[in-house]
């Protein structure tokens, strides 16, 4: 049965029909037939949107013994100081402190239908109840709307705690994803509204200072064919035949995407990336240029450093693009001495996306590394570092962790992995992703 249907918000109709089903003794899954909606919905908008009726209780406690009970000095104080029975005392409720306490109040709206529309005794009752209202309801909701589209309702000592701490640590080049996943229970708003309140001016940080916000631009649609020359190594290696090998020879959480990223045009260093998708752990190697015999290099020393088989577990199958740099296939794919070590497979011609998880990662690079600057001047050391800190930025979609907090800790591949290349976690408000990182070390 499907339930859903393409509007999203209830209307007084929907209340109405609802609040009838309730009197009627309808199940939950019944009303939703009706609604065209998900039974949960239902349940959902009962709980939110229903009315609480306060009980009476003798002297305000609902305990059976309110009516006649005689102790005094619960509170052990001195009989001159109070020598009242405890039941009528207002400074202190002696239901949480006396040991006769027993309660009499109904818990049967816990369970469904979550009201008591339909009790038999609702007319007569005289403790806490709730009923469902349509026109309650309603009112409640459209409410809830208007206060939610007023602006600011935080005080301003929540306004300005939340300033403070989101202010310095975007400063220190944090993403306002990985600062809402560490200090989520601090923030007395959700992600969504921090935005809309820097958006809005209502806070030190502004659009500018939001990387992302600001950095995209608009796409233009690249010409001609995009074939590439000498293109034998893609023969049995296109992404055609990855996709035909995914789930049968392979699973996809064992690919491995690579691509290399360069500071300026000129011949220079560059970096070697890769990305794992199993967990997001992102790779960064210094080359000295962009040749197929550094990036060899880098594969020799994985090889030595981890052994041919570990090696090969780690990177059992590499997805990477069409670049003159990747084009020696069989120096990559096998060891010095004729032995496989890894499948490679080249994404189509003018197709990042194919490898789009790694693209995505290197933002992080170019927050401290910007488009235009030479990678000269830094070392291995340095990008062990970037690293570092890269791969200790949480986000939403790892749930909220980083990928270090994703390697698995039985995982002796990859702890040898982390050992041999000095990986380690940054605490969550020492990361730091701007271009004065290295004067920070």
């Amino acid at each position: 049965m499907k339930y859903y249907i393409t509007k999203s918000q209830m209307d007084l109709s929907d209340r109405m029909a609802i609040e009838t089903g309730i009197c009627a003794g309808d199940s939950f899954k019944k009303i939703a037939n009706l609604l065209h909606r998900h039974p949960s919905t239902i349940a959902h908008e009962i709980k939110e949107n229903r009315t609480f009726i306060r009980g009476f209780f003798p002297n305000g406690r609902d305990c059976r013994y309110a009516r006649t009970c005689a102790v005094r000095n619960l509170c052990e104080a001195s009989e001159d100081v109070c020598n009242m029975k405890c039941r009528f005392c207002k400074g202190i409720d002696c239901t949480e402190i006396c040991e006769r306490y027993i309660s009499i109040a109904c818990d049967k709206f816990e369970s469904p239908p979550y009201v008591c529309n339909r009790c038999v005794q609702n007319r007569t009752c005289n403790k806490d109840r709730y009923i469902y209202s349509a026109k309650f309801a309603d009112a409640a909701v459209n409410r809830r709307r208007s206060d939610s589209r007023r602006g600011i309702r935080l005080t301003e000592k929540q306004k300005s705690d939340l300033d403070k701490l989101v202010s310095e640590l975007v400063k220190k080049g944090q993403p306002l994803s990985h600062i809402y996943a560490e200090h989520e229970l601090e923030m007395p708003i959700c992600l969504r509204t921090l935005y809309n309140y820097i958006d809005s001016g209502e806070m030190t940080i502004k659009n500018i200072d939001l990387r992302r916000k600001v950095g995209y631009k608009m796409r233009r649609k690249k010409r001609g064919d995009g074939i590439p020359r000498n293109c034998e190594c893609r023969i049995g290696r296109t992404y055609e035949d990855f996709e035909k090998n995914l789930n049968s020879n392979f699973a996809e959480w064992e690919v491995v995407e690579m691509d290399t990223v360069r500071g300026v045009r000129e011949k220079g260093k560059r970096l070697l990336t890769m990305i794992f998708r199993r967990n997001n752990l992102m790779l960064l190697f210094l080359m000295p240029d962009g040749t197929a015999d550094s990036v060899k290099r880098v594969f020799d020393y994985l090889e030595a450093g981890l052994g041919t088989d570990v090696f090969n577990r780690i990177f059992k199958v590499i997805l990477t693009d069409n670049g003159s740099e990747f084009k020696r296939v069989d120096e990559l794919e096998l060891t010095d001495d004729g032995v496989f070590r890894t499948d490679i497979f080249y994404c189509d011609p003018m197709a990042s996306w194919q490898k789009g998880c790694l693209e995505k990662n290197h933002e992080f690079i170019r927050y401290v590394l910007p488009k235009g600057k030479s990678l000269n001047p830094y070392t291995q050391e340095d990008i062990t570092l970037l690293m570092n800190h890269i791969n200790s930025v949480k986000r939403p979609s790892l749930g909220n962790k980083c990928p270090y907090e994703l390697v698995n800790e039985e995982d002796q591949d990859f702890a040898a992995l982390m050992k041999l290349l000095k990986m380690h976690l940054i605490p969550p408000d020492e990361v730091h992703l701007t271009p004065d990182l290295f004067f920070k070390k």
